[in-house]
């Protein structure tokens, strides 16, 4: 086999004479050849993020997301209490009952002109049952339900089963090591399109996170904070919840009264709810 270089100004013809019949010839852009060097030189795969790393962000996310709520059946109180500039603060209360990340009960226990209204969530399917109305109304996970916390985050709040993770960096806060995980939702159907999680390297304790709009836009920042023992682990007990487009806009959400509760699937159904109300 024989081959001949010939250079034009812009591109390189490659020439392979094979058996003394034929002639195979290749044109090549001089950028091309650039591209082709570098692929050869450092391969797709020494690029393109391997599985392992894949499979680490998931275990962080993972551990972290057992800190924050139980993996079996639980119930919890939480109060939201949520100030705007100008206006009076506004407090709301909740009880939630939830099995696993696909089934949460939430009863609103105040104001009382509401107590009776429970929503309910199988998979990513929310609705709300009002004792006045005989059908049930069908909600959005990212609709607002007070002040900075969407249903979302009281009705579907743990971030596994929604979110791609990657680990993008390792960040130093306060002096200590933090994973920083970047989580891109499944669907459309979750309550947030991105988020960035920091996650304590040591102890898997979430720090804090940003919550990005489908546009790529930062709507909220969140603050895990007050950590302690509920349900056999030591959990954040506060998150403070701010509006990142609007100054002073906040929500501070308090979690109490946590308990492992044997929750029967019957539970989550809308037969079962008539006995709540």
């Amino acid at each position: 086999m024989h081959s001949v270089w010939g250079c034009g100004i812009n591109r390189l013809t490659i020439c392979w004479k094979i058996n003394d019949m034929s002639v195979i010839s290749f044109f090549f852009n001089r950028h091309l050849i650039v591209t082709l060097v570098l692929a050869l030189a450092f391969p797709l795969s020494s690029l393109a993020e391997g599985p392992e790393d894949d499979a680490t962000a998931r275990s962080i996310l993972e551990k972290s997301d057992e800190i924050r709520f139980p993996t079996e059946g639980f119930q919890v109180d939480i109060s939201i209490s949520s100030a705007t500039p100008g206006q009076d603060m506004e407090s709301r209360k909740y009880r939630v009952l939830s099995k696993g990340n696909e089934n949460t009960v939430v009863m609103i226990l105040e104001p009382a002109s509401e107590r009776g209204q429970i929503m309910l969530m199988k998979g990513r399917d929310l609705w709300i049952f009002m004792p006045d109305v005989s059908q049930p109304i069908r909600l959005g996970l990212a609709q607002r339900l007070t002040g900075e916390v969407s249903n979302g985050d009281l009705a579907r709040a743990n971030f596994v089963g929604d979110y791609n993770p990657k680990l993008v960096r390792r960040e130093k806060l306060d002096g200590e090591d933090h994973y920083v995980l970047e989580l891109l939702a499944v669907d459309r159907g979750v309550t947030y399109h991105r988020v960035v999680l920091w996650v304590n390297q040591a102890n898997y304790r979430p720090r804090k996170a940003e919550f990005y709009s489908l546009s790529n836009r930062l709507m909220k920042n969140c603050a895990y904070e007050n950590f302690q023992m509920m349900a056999g682990k030591r959990r954040p007990t506060r998150l403070i919840m701010e509006d990142a487009l609007k100054q002073g806009e906040r929500s501070v959400m308090e979690y109490g009264q946590m308990k492992l509760r044997d929750l029967p699937d019957k539970v989550f159904t809308k037969d079962y709810l008539k006995k709540l109300q």
